[in-house]
């Protein structure tokens, strides 16, 4: 920053000074050309007088650093103080001008000196022109005692560096002297308060959603650590009991099934985790691929037939076939942990309904039960990991509690959006619905 302020105010320094110094520079070369037309006239009236009482003598013998010609009215040369055989000059711009109009002026490349020449032409009483010239040259030449400011020119350059230096450090001083972990706006100017104001609500929204992390972190740990106790301190008791022989022959295989049963869940739940864990890094999935909704929720539901049919609950499927590009393992997650809750969580005797449907342009998934519900204040928070609405009820059914995080983490890696309606005792409706982009009809 600092190295760009110092650029652009040393490069505004330089032009300012550049178009000074050239409006200098043509300002004083005008006047040196008006100035030496004004000489060259006033040399041109003394010269006409003298020419009037002396003749051409007076010219031969007039001691002059200017050019001294002398015209008859036709154009004829009839003196030249320095090439004395010249054609004639009628057609000259300042002769012509001379002729018609009482004076005439050009600058004009000589064709008898072959330079660059200032030219002013007189008509004298007697009809005669006489014309005064002086090369540009020498104009130029007395232009150069000017040059002496090119030194100054320079001077002000290196002076316009060191203080466009000394000005860019001077405003970045208050914005690198900020404060990041507790700006002020009143520290810096004015101009800047907006930005400083926007770091104070990002750093406040950073610091919560850190605490937030954190506190989250903790029920993770937490939760985890007594979900994995639980099964582990049963399958620990059953083996103890086993060891020390205190449980007879005949409950054996009970003992043993038992412990089967902690050990499943106790890897249900290490899968689940490992489940969110990839989740949340959105990583370590295949690529996605052409997922037909109606023929997936048709698999899941055959997996799920004879859990449902030991609670006399009815399994639909119903709607039209809807395809959407997603990564199939995690779609098969979601609805799967969709169905198995809505199964879980029903009446005895009630009904599960999967529908594929398309809304709006967009395919969804819409799975409805006529089970339990869910009480309005924990809506919000069944989505959350190992969250339980009843306790009790829930050590009842069995689950690792991640099910519907499962199902959240699964939404926001296809960018879809869940919808959930619930009433108690009157069953719950949860909607996935995917964008429009990932169908490949769209």
């Amino acid at each position: 920053m600092t190295k760009k302020i110092f650029t652009y105010t040393f490069l505004l320094g330089i032009s300012i000074l550049t178009i000074c110094a050239v409006l200098i520079f043509a300002v004083r070369y005008s006047q040196s050309l008006n100035e030496t037309y004004e000489a060259l006239k006033v040399e041109a009236g003394y010269a006409a007088g003298g020419l009037r009482i002396g003749g051409r003598e007076y010219l031969e013998n007039l001691d002059n650093v200017n050019r001294i010609t002398w015209l008859a009215g036709d154009g004829g040369v009839l003196y030249d103080s320095e090439y004395p055989e010249l054609k004639n000059q009628k057609d000259y711009q300042e002769v012509a001008a001379a002729l018609s109009e009482g004076e005439g002026k050009c600058i004009r490349r000589s064709d008898s000196g072959g330079v660059d020449t200032m030219y002013y032409a007189f008509l004298c009483e007697d009809g005669t022109v006489l014309r005064l010239s002086r090369p540009l040259s020498a104009i130029r030449r007395a232009f150069t005692a000017i040059f002496p400011l090119i030194w100054v020119f320079i001077l002000l350059l290196i002076a316009s560096g060191i203080l466009s230096f000394r000005v860019a450090r001077q405003i970045l001083k208050p914005v690198n002297e900020l404060n990041l972990d507790d700006p002020d706006p009143k520290d810096v100017y004015p101009e800047l308060e907006p930005l400083v104001r926007r770091i104070q609500e990002q750093k406040t929204t950073i610091q919560e959603e850190a605490e937030q992390r954190e506190q989250l972190r903790r029920e993770f740990s937490a939760n985890v650590s007594h979900e994995l106790r639980t099964p582990l301190t049963s399958i620990s008791g059953f083996a103890e009991l086993m060891k020390n022989g205190m449980v007879p022959p005949e409950k054996m295989p009970e003992f043993a099934g038992d412990i089967y049963k902690e050990a499943q869940h106790l890897i249900g739940l290490v899968d689940d985790i490992m489940q969110l864990s990839r989740l949340d890094e959105e990583a370590g999935f295949p690529e996605k691929e052409a997922v037909d909704l109606y023929e997936l929720s048709s698999k899941i539901l055959d997996s799920l037939r004879n859990q449902a049919d030991a609670r006399k609950i009815t399994l639909n499927l119903k709607g039209t076939h809807e395809e959407i590009l997603a990564i199939r393992p995690v779609i098969y997650e979601m609805i799967f942990n969709l169905a198995d809750n809505a199964i879980k969580y029903n009446r005895y005797g009630g009904t599960v309904t999967v529908e594929i449907k398309r809304e709006d342009g967009k395919p969804s998934v819409l799975v409805s039960d006529t089970g339990i519900g869910i009480p309005q204040e924990d809506r919000e928070r069944v989505f959350e990991r190992f969250y339980r609405v009843d306790k009790s009820h829930s050590k009842e059914v069995g689950g690792t509690g991640l099910g519907l995080s499962i199902v959240k983490h699964g939404a926001r890696l296809h960018d879809a959006k869940i919808t959930l309606t619930s009433s108690t005792s009157r069953g719950t409706k949860v909607q996935i619905t995917f964008p429009e982009e990932d169908s490949p009809a769209a």
